[in-house]
C-alpha cells in the first residue's frame, strides 16, 4: 500500500491513453454540481484511501467512477481558514481568516510571539463561487456547516439549512438543534448527518428541472464524537484495524456514507446522474485522538501532510475517465475556477489564487506536466494548541499543533518555515512522505531556493509575519511543560 501511495509518478493517470468517448466528450451545458465537503475527515478515513476499519462503500463506488487525486490539499490545517480559502478562491493573506476565531490559542507563557489575529468573518465584498453560479442561473444551496459569518445567504446561496457562524454541530448530533435555520423541525432522535442527507436528497429530487449546485458541508466527523447508536454494536463486534479502531468515529463515517448512497439514489431516480458532477473533499486532516493518517505525519492543526492532505475525487460522467488517478498536487483554491469552468459561470474580477482542474479532469498530459511543478502555499501566523501530547507523531513540540509558520510545496519538495526561531524544514515527499528526514542542512541550495520563493510570495500578498515578542512568554515554563508532556505522552 505504501509503495502505491508514494509512487514517484508525478503525472496524472489522466495522461494515460483515453478512449475517444472521453477525449472528445461533449459536456452537457450547465451540469448540476454536488459538492460533498466533510469536516475533519482524514486522508486515510475512506475505504478507497485505505481505511481498514471504517466502511464507505458508496464513496468507494463514486471514487471508482471518477478521478481520485492522491496529492490534494486543504488550504489550512483547521476549519475556518480552510473554508474561507475554498469559498473565496484566495489564499489566507487575502481574506485574513487565519484561525478559528481571532484570540490567541494555547497558554500565553508558551507563546513566544504575539499572533496575527486576522478576522473571523468572510468580507462581504469577496465574491464566492456560489455567487458566480447563482448569477449563471443555478439554484444554490448550502446544507450543514458554514462557519464564515452569521448567515451564508448573502454569499450566493438561495437555501441555507444548518449554516451559522458556529464551527460545530448545533447542540451535538441529536435534536433539538435550537434556533438554527432549517433544523427546527427535525424528528426526535434523528441523527444530524441523516437529517442533512435527507434534505439533500429532497433538494436533488425537487430541482430536477433546473441547474443546481448543492454545497453539502457535513458537520461530520467533527467533535463531539457522538456515535450513531444504531451502528455501535456492529463496530464493537468488528475486528479493529491496524490503522483505525475508533468505534464512534466508524459510526459517524458510515452515517456520511449511507447518506451519500441516499443522495445518489435520488439522482438515479430522477434521471440526473449523468448530468451531475460530484466532488468529494475535506477541510483539513483527521482528528488526532480518534484517527490516523499513516504514513503521513501529523493530523488536524499541523502543517505536516497529515494536517492538510485530503481525500479528493471528481466524478464527471462522459468527461472524467472512471478509475483514473492523479498525483499532481492540487489545493482548495483550485475549486473556484474549476467550478466556474465546469458550469460556464463567469469568474469575478477579484484575484483568484487557484487554477482550474478541468484540463486534468479531461486528461490533458501537458497540463499535468505544467501543474506538477506549480508552487502551493500555506500561511498561518498564529498558534494552535496541542491535543495534549497523545499522538506520537507530534511535530516540533507537544505544546502546539502548529506555531506561526509558512509552507511551500513545489513538485516533490516541501519547505516549512517557523517564525519563532527561523527554523526551516525541507522534505522530499517522493522519498519521505512521512516527513521524517529534514534535509534543510543537507540540501542548502534547494532550501534557499524554496525559501526565497516563499518569501517572495508573502511579499506579493502582503502576508503579515508575527515579529513582536510576547511579553508573557516564560521560557522556563515552556521548557518545563515540554518536559512534562514528553514524560507523560498520554496525559
Amino acid at each position: 500500500m505504501k509503495r502505491i501511495l508514494i509512487s514517484a509518478v508525478v503525472l496524472c493517470v489522466c495522461a494515460l491513453s483515453l478512449s475517444p468517448r472521453f477525449v472528445a466528450a461533449a459536456e452537457t451545458p450547465q451540469p448540476n454540481l454536488l459538492f460533498i465537503f466533510l469536516d475533519d475527515f482524514g486522508w486515510r478515513d475512506a475505504g478507497f484511501m485505505g481505511s481498514d476499519f471504517y466502511e464507505t462503500p458508496h464513496l468507494d463506488a463514486l471514487a471508482a467512477a471518477g478521478m481520485v487525486f492522491t496529492d490534494a490539499y486543504a488550504n489550512a490545517a483547521n476549519c475556518a481558514p480552510s473554508r474561507a480559502c475554498l469559498l473565496s478562491g484566495q489564499y489566507t493573506p487575502r481574506h485574513e481568516i487565519y484561525n478559528v476565531g481571532t484570540t490567541a490559542r494555547g497558554k500565553a507563557a508558551h507563546r513566544r510571539l504575539e499572533h496575527i489575529p486576522g478576522t473571523d468573518t468572510l468580507r462581504p465584498d469577496i465574491t464566492t463561487w456560489a455567487a458566480c453560479l447563482q448569477q449563471a442561473g443555478y439554484r444554490t444551496a448550502t446544507m450543514g456547516k458554514w462557519h464564515l459569518s452569521d448567515d451564508p445567504l448573502p454569499y450566493g446561496f438561495d437555501i441555507n439549512i444548518g449554516g451559522t457562524h458556529s464551527g460545530g454541530p448545533p447542540r451535538g448530533y441529536l435534536p433539538p438543534h435550537g434556533n438554527v435555520p432549517g433544523l427546527a423541525d427535525v424528528p426526535e432522535g434523528e441523527y444530524l448527518t441523516d437529517t442533512l442527507s435527507h434534505r439533500a436528497a429532497d433538494f436533488v429530487a425537487t430541482h430536477k428541472d433546473q441547474p443546481w449546485a448543492l454545497y453539502l458541508t457535513h458537520f461530520a466527523v467533527h467533535t463531539p464524537l457522538n456515535a450513531k447508536q444504531e451502528l455501535v454494536a456492529k463496530y464493537e463486534a468488528k475486528t479493529p484495524g491496524r490503522l483505525h479502531q475508533h468505534v464512534a468515529m466508524a459510526t459517524m463515517v458510515q452515517a456520511v456514507d449511507d447518506g451519500v448512497g441516499e443522495i445518489v439514489a435520488a439522482l438515479d431516480a430522477t434521471g440526473q446522474r449523468d448530468n451531475t458532477v460530484i466532488v468529494f473533499f475535506s477541510d483539513n486532516g483527521g482528528y488526532g485522538p480518534a484517527t490516523d493518517m499513516d504514513p503521513l505525519k501529523g493530523y488536524k492543526g499541523t502543517y505536516y501532510e497529515g494536517g492538510i492532505r485530503e481525500p479528493f475525487f471528481v466524478v464527471w460522467p462522459g468527461v472524467v475517465k472512471p478509475g483514473s488517478r492523479c498525483s499532481v498536487p492540487v489545493i482548495g483554491v483550485d475549486l473556484f475556477p474549476t467550478f466556474c469552468e465546469i458550469t460556464g459561470a463567469a469568474t469575478p474580477a477579484q484575484p483568484l489564487d487557484g487554477l482550474s482542474l478541468v484540463p486534468l479532469l479531461k486528461g490533458d498530459a501537458a497540463a499535468a506536466e505544467t501543474l506538477s511543478e506549480r508552487p502551493l502555499f500555506w500561511h498561518f501566523p498564529a498558534y494552535l494548541q496541542s491535543y495534549g501530547g497523545n499522538d506520537n507523531k507530534e511535530q516540533r513540540d507537544p505544546l502546539f499543533r502548529s506555531r506561526p509558520c509558512s509552507v511551500i510545496r513545489q513538485g516533490r519538495w516541501k519547505l516549512h518555515e517557523y517564525f519563532e526561531d527561523g527554523g526551516l524544514e525541507l522534505y522530499d515527499l517522493e522519498a519521505d512522505i512521512g516527513e521524517a528526514s529534514n534535509l534543510a542542512e543537507t540540501l542548502p541550495e534547494k532550501t534557499a531556493e524554496l525559501h526565497a520563493r516563499l518569501k517572495a510570495w508573502r511579499a506579493a500578498l502582503s502576508a503579515p509575519v508575527p515579529t513582536t515578542p510576547n511579553p508573557r512568554f516564560d521560557p522556563e515554563a515552556e521548557a518545563k511543560a515540554i518536559l512534562t508532556a514528553r514524560k507523560n505522552p498520554s496525559s
